[in-house]
């Protein structure tokens, strides 16, 4: 990791966010007055009793996950989550639309759609947070 997002890092953590890119996120939902809170509910997932922490719950009710890397693990755990728990609605904003695997076709954005999942780049939509609560 390069010292300069390394110190993007830990001013990120200084703020309470887990990465720079939450941050970030973060700072543009405030400035377009989007109202969040920030890892504020713990939601039971199996096999084994897990624990997930979304990153971002608007008022609304929509949960925004912020993913600069989306790893084999993340694509599991979020599937099996989904299924688990079929009332949530969960969406991804992604920092790049990397491809899943390397030397893959299938990119980040290709696996939310085929996966159902709503997604955004680098930001949450102000129409996000305009949605009704379902």
């Amino acid at each position: 990791m390069s010292a300069r997002r390394s110190a993007k890092r830990r001013a990120a953590q200084k703020e309470g966010f887990r990465s720079a890119f939450e941050s970030e996120i973060a700072k543009q939902a405030r400035k377009q007055r989007i109202k969040f809170e920030y890892e504020s509910e713990v939601i039971p997932w199996i096999p084994k009793p897990k624990k997930y922490t979304p990153d971002f719950i608007l008022p609304n009710g929509i949960i925004v996950e912020a993913k600069g890397r989306l790893t084999v693990h993340d694509r599991a755990k979020h599937i099996a989550i989904r299924d688990q728990h079929p009332s949530l609605d969960i969406r991804f904003v992604f920092q790049y639309n990397n491809p899943i695997t390397k030397g893959s076709k299938t990119r980040y954005t290709d696996w939310a759609e085929k996966n159902g999942f709503k997604w955004a780049m680098t930001h949450i939509p102000k129409e996000w947070a305009k949605e009704k609560k379902k």
